[in-house]
C-alpha cells in the first residue's frame, strides 16, 4: 500500500514506537518498502499499562529489538516544569502535554541511531499534524545527516479504517476498532483525544471518552484542600511531604482526577493551517499551573508579570510548533529562570467538582504588605495624595477632550468647554 515512489537507500532504522495502531503497522510497512532492519524505541514518560508487552508485540510485527527508556524523571525535570514556570498556554486551553514530549523523545531517538548505527529515523506522525514538524526539527536541528522517514507522507493508508484493515491482514493485534477510533496520547502530563466522532465540534463527547479523570458530577460533593510548595519557581513538596519531579506530578494527577479537573475541549490552530478538534486531560498539570500563577501574584512586580506573561504566549508557540531546540526558546529560558528567584512559598488551592480555587498563599519574598494596603494607617499611604496621581494620570485624556477629538461609541452632544479657554 504504497505510492510506488523510489525508496531512500536504508540499511537501519529507528522508529519512534508507541504500540499504537499507526507505529504498530509502520513496522511491516518500513521492512517492505525499505527492506531495512527496524529498531522501535519507546519512551517511558509515565504511559503506565500501555508499556505492557510491548516488546512481545514490536518483536511479532517484525522489528529486530525494542529499546524503551525511563525518562519520566528528565520530562518532569527538564521539560514540563520549564514549561511551568513559563507559564505556556497555547490558545488559552492546551497546556502542551503532547507537543512538550516529542523533542524529548526525538532526542533520545537520535541518540540510540547513533548508538545503534542506524542511519535513519522514522516516526508515525500523520501529513496533517503537529507531531511530523515536532519531530522532524528536533532531528535536523540534532543530526541532519540522518534520512527522515514519515510513513504518512508516502503510502496509500488514507484513514484509521485502512490502518485497522492493513494490521489484521498482517495479524498485528491493536486495541482501535472502527466504533472506538480516537487517537490517544498519554503520558506523565496529560491524556489526549482526537479523531471519530470527536471531529464534529458540535457533539458533546461520550462520558467514555474521558479515562483519566471522573466527571465533575461524579466528584467527591466535599473540597479537599492541597497545599503546594515551591523552590525558585519549581514545585517541591505536597502537603509537606518532598517528592521527586515525576512521582509529584503523579501524585497531583491522582489528587485532580478524583475531583474531576484538568478537563478542557477546545478546538485548536493546527500549525500546518487546519483547525482541529481535541479534548484534553491535564489533571495534575492543572493544579500546578493555578499554584505556580497564585505564587507569582504574591511575589512578582507589575511590570515584570505583565512581560512574562507576552513570553508565556511566545514560549507556547515555540513548543506547540516544535521549536524547542532553539536559541530562541534558549535565551526566553534565561528570562523566565532570572524571573524565578522569588516565587518561593506555599500556595493552599481547594479541589472542588473540577475547579482548582486559590485558598491562600504566603512567601518569604512577597511583595504584598498588610500595612501598605490597608485603608487605616495614614503613616504609609496618604489617601490624599491619590488627587495628584489621577490628574496627572487622565491628563492626556482631558486633554483629547479639551481639542474636541471624538469618544468612541459616545453619541452625545459635546460639552461646552469654552471656560477652559484662555481670555
Amino acid at each position: 500500500m504504497s505510492k510506488g515512489k523510489p525508496r531512500k537507500d536504508v540499511k537501519k532504522v529507528v522508529l519512534a514506537y508507541s504500540g499504537g495502531l499507526d507505529t504498530s503497522i509502520i513496522v511491516p510497512w518500513l521492512k517492505e518498502n525499505y527492506n531495512c532492519e527496524v529498531i522501535c524505541f519507546t519512551a517511558d514518560l509515565g504511559q503506565g499499562e500501555e508499556l505492557e508487552g510491548l516488546e512481545e508485540k514490536a518483536l511479532k510485527s517484525g522489528a529486530s529489538k525494542l529499546i524503551i527508556k525511563d525518562l519520566k524523571d528528565e520530562f518532569a525535570e527538564e521539560y514540563l516544569f520549564r514549561l511551568l514556570r513559563s507559564g505556556a498556554v497555547y490558545e488559552r486551553k492546551y497546556m502542551l502535554g503532547t507537543a512538550i514530549a516529542r523533542p524529548l523523545i526525538a532526542k533520545h531517538q537520535v541518540e540510540i541511531a547513533w548508538q545503534e548505527g542506524a542511519d535513519a529515523v522514522a516516526h508515525g506522525a500523520t501529513g496533517k499534524g503537529n507531531d511530523q514538524v515536532r519531530f522532524e526539527l528536533t532531528y535536523m536541528a540534532l543530526d541532519p545527516r540522518l534520512k527522515i522517514i514519515a510513513p504518512w507522507r508516502e503510502w496509500e493508508i488514507r484513514s484509521r479504517e485502512d490502518a485497522i484493515r492493513y494490521a489484521r491482514e498482517r495479524g498485528i493485534p491493536v486495541t482501535a476498532t472502527e466504533r472506538t477510533i480516537y487517537s490517544r496520547d498519554s503520558n506523565l502530563w496529560h491524556l489526549s483525544h482526537e479523531g471519530g466522532p470527536l471531529e464534529d465540534p458540535w457533539l458533546e463527547p461520550d462520558e467514555f471518552v474521558w479515562l483519566r479523570t471522573v466527571s465533575p458530577l461524579n466528584a467527591p460533593d466535599e473540597p479537599e484542600y492541597v497545599e503546594i510548595e515551591f523552590e525558585s519557581g519549581t514545585p517541591v513538596a505536597v502537603n509537606g511531604q518532598r517528592m521527586k519531579p515525576a512521582q509529584l506530578i503523579e501524585y497531583l494527577n491522582t489528587l485532580g482526577s478524583k475531583h474531576g479537573i484538568g478537563r478542557v475541549d477546545m478546538v485548536e490552530n493546527r500549525l500546518v493551517g487546519m483547525k482541529s478538534r481535541g479534548l484534553y486531560e491535564t489533571p495534575g498539570g492543572t493544579i500546578l499551573m493555578a499554584a505556580h500563577k497564585e505564587l507569582e501574584s504574591l511575589v512578582l512586580d507589575h511590570a515584570t508579570m505583565q512581560f512574562k506573561d507576552l513570553v508565556a504566549l511566545k514560549y507556547a508557540e515555540l513548543v506547540y510548533q516544535g521549536l524547542w531546540f532553539t536559541p530562541l526558546r534558549e535565551a526566553l529560558d534565561a528570562f523566565i529562570d532570572n524571573t524565578q528567584g522569588p516565587v518561593t512559598g506555599t500556595v493552599r488551592l481547594k479541589l472542588y467538582k473540577g475547579n482548582v480555587i486559590p485558598a491562600g498563599r504566603q512567601s518569604p519574598f512577597s511583595l504584598y504588605r498588610e500595612d501598605f494596603a490597608t485603608f487605616g494607617y495614614e503613616d504609609v499611604y496618604d489617601q490624599s495624595d491619590a488627587e495628584g496621581f489621577i490628574r496627572l494620570f487622565g491628563l492626556p485624556l482631558k486633554v483629547r477632550a479639551l481639542n474636541n477629538l471624538p469618544v468612541a461609541g459616545l453619541d452625545m452632544p459635546k460639552p461646552d468647554y469654552s471656560r477652559f479657554k484662555r481670555d
